[in-house]
């Protein structure tokens, strides 16, 4: 797993989401502790399906979000300061710090679904830190590690976190003042992530 470089710019929810994507990607080469049993994730699918979902969590991807997020900010505070500022160029800085989050809610909710779909092809042993991913992120406060230790149920944790991301994005979004039918279609992506939150935590959508 690459390394991930974490700078004082990000967000708390930035912060959960590579915490996510560091407890879900690690479950990937969990899953391979011998050669039978990386032979049989290779002939039962387990292996590549893996495979492409590390290609889908993008860390790169989050780390870039996370600098634009700061440079959003900053332009933002900026237009509340500098009275110069055109209309045009303040609402284009209003535009950039709602978009912000609202991506991130996008891909928090897509790298639900895609770790969603890969539990069945879980090995049960890591099966839950891929739920964990979703959820564990409710103190606004706390920055989870991004090295999950041995034992962290990979594959669970990962849900958990990037559903707590999303939560933390939309409240940010809501400062921005996003229209009437944005707002619902965001909390129809945060209603269809914790539905599968609660099926995790009920049981029904594990392997």
């Amino acid at each position: 797993m690459p390394e991930l470089k974490l700078e004082t710019g990000n967000t708390e929810e930035q912060w959960a989401m590579l915490s996510a994507l560091a407890h879900t990607t690690a479950a990937a080469p969990a899953a391979k502790q011998s050669p039978t049993a990386d032979q049989i994730d290779r002939e039962s699918g387990a292996a590549a399906a893996a495979e492409a979902l590390i290609a889908t969590l993008d860390t790169a991807a989050v780390l870039a979000a996370a600098d634009a997020d700061a440079v959003a900010y900053a332009d933002l505070q900026r237009s509340w300061k500098d009275a110069d500022m055109s209309a045009e160029e303040k609402a284009a800085v209003e535009a950039r710090a709602l978009a912000v989050p609202v991506q991130l809610v996008e891909r928090c909710h897509a790298y639900v679904l895609a770790i969603q779909a890969f539990l069945p092809s879980c090995n049960p042993n890591i099966t839950s830190d891929a739920k964990a991913a979703l959820t564990a992120h409710h103190s606004p406060s706390a920055r989870p590690s991004v090295t999950p230790a041995p034992t962290t149920p990979l594959a669970k944790v990962g849900i958990h976190q990037l559903a707590g991301a999303a939560r933390a994005a939309f409240q940010t979004a809501l400062v921005n003042s996003p229209p009437a039918a944005e707002r619902e279609r965001l909390r129809g992506l945060l209603r269809e992530m914790r539905e599968v939150e609660e099926a995790l935590l009920e049981g029904e959508a594990c392997p």
